[in-house]
């Protein structure tokens, strides 16, 4: 499987399938206690967020930093309500220019039709490359730069 997808959220659509109740948008996507965790997030950045009101304001942090490109579904393995995908996809930093040319494994629990548990394991050398370094990332995702 390798399908290419232009949002976050039509990618978990297409990894979480039936198990997902559909939503009008990404954040409606998860449950309003949703465990957000980042295992290998670099000093600076966040490695756990805990509600979707702190989701919210981690993606409106998020957004300015990196420039998403067309993101591509690998392989997708399912346990009952979890669920453990593949995907990567290429992009830049903002300020630098430098590329985010990233690969993730995210393992996905779902209840009631919502995201309830996210781990999004990734390459912190490729977010430090384009944000500039660990103090830059820090700096930038904390509104100072």
């Amino acid at each position: 499987m390798a399908d290419k997808f232009d949002s976050f959220s039509d990618l978990l659509r297409a990894a979480l399938g039936d198990r997902l109740a559909s939503a009008d948008s990404l954040l409606g996507l998860f449950t309003d206690e949703v465990i957000f965790e980042f295992p290998y997030a670099p000093d600076g950045l966040p490695k756990r967020l805990e509600g979707k009101a702190a989701l919210s304001a981690h993606l409106e942090k998020l957004g300015p930093l990196l420039i998403f490109g067309p993101m591509e579904l690998g392989g997708v393995h399912a346990d009952g309500d979890t669920v453990v995908f593949e995907f990567s996809c290429n992009g830049a930093g903002v300020n630098t220019g430098a590329p985010y040319n990233q690969k993730y494994i995210s393992v996905v629990t779902v209840r009631g039709g919502r995201i309830a548990h996210y781990r999004d394991y990734w390459n912190p050398l490729v977010v430090l490359t384009a944000l500039g370094c660990t103090e830059a990332a820090a700096a930038a995702y904390d509104g100072a730069a």
